[in-house]
């Protein structure tokens, strides 16, 4: 029998997301959720809230979620075609799509409105690099296309931080005081790059978090 947890999980599988990945492409809609947290929804220890859940089925592209999660819905009448019938009633829904006369406003709860958010001038490399000038930015509109947890952005200096990061892109960052073990935070202590060694933090050492990486 499919449980809620048994169809997240397959869904996840299929789209080939690991429970972390998953966890990242969450926090662009702007739910922080854990890892951990996505585990107990597919052990069925817990479940989303509401529009969680609508995050959940866009990322995983489950789009029939009634038939999904809880059966055959007799309101809908594609359910109750063949697979002939339903090929036919498709091609005719494209054919209304393509005259742009029949289409709705998108007016989906999942938007990314526009907005401001500064980018710094300093840019950030693995070392040890210039804090933030806080008073030297540049204020860019962005959307969608930004996580919705970022609060600033950055430029990437050098190539400590590839094949992620390469020179010059802007990442985008979550102001944040703490981070978890395998997160990207501007301190960067270790380089993705393996010809960059890690860096010890000694107790003599000024050492800070700016931030995580979201985008």
């Amino acid at each position: 029998m499919n449980t809620f947890g048994s169809i997240i999980a397959k869904y996840r599988k299929q789209n080939k997301y690991t429970q972390s990945e998953l966890s990242i492409l969450l926090s662009q809609y702007g739910y922080s959720i854990t890892p951990g947290a996505i585990s107990s929804w597919e052990k069925n220890n817990s479940q989303p809230s509401a529009v969680q859940f609508l995050a959940l089925c866009k990322i995983l592209n489950i789009t029939d979620i009634y038939s999904e999660f809880i059966g055959f819905n007799p309101n809908d009448a594609m359910s109750k075609l063949n697979e002939e019938g339903i090929k036919k009633a498709l091609e005719y829904v494209n054919l209304l799509l393509l005259s742009e006369e029949y289409q709705k406003e998108d007016n989906s709860i999942l938007q990314h409105p526009t907005r401001i958010l500064h980018l710094y001038d300093i840019p950030v490399s693995a070392g040890f690099g210039e804090f933030l000038d806080e008073s030297s930015f540049d204020e860019i509109e962005v959307g969608s296309e930004v996580p919705r947890t970022a609060d600033y952005g950055v430029r990437v200096s050098g190539d400590s931080m590839e094949p992620q990061f390469v020179n010059e892109q802007i990442v985008w960052i979550q102001k944040i005081s703490k981070i978890e073990d395998g997160e990207i935070g501007i301190f960067y202590l270790i380089s993705l790059n393996k010809k960059y060694d890690p860096i010890e933090i000694t107790p003599e050492k000024d050492f800070r978090t700016f931030g995580r990486v979201v985008g």
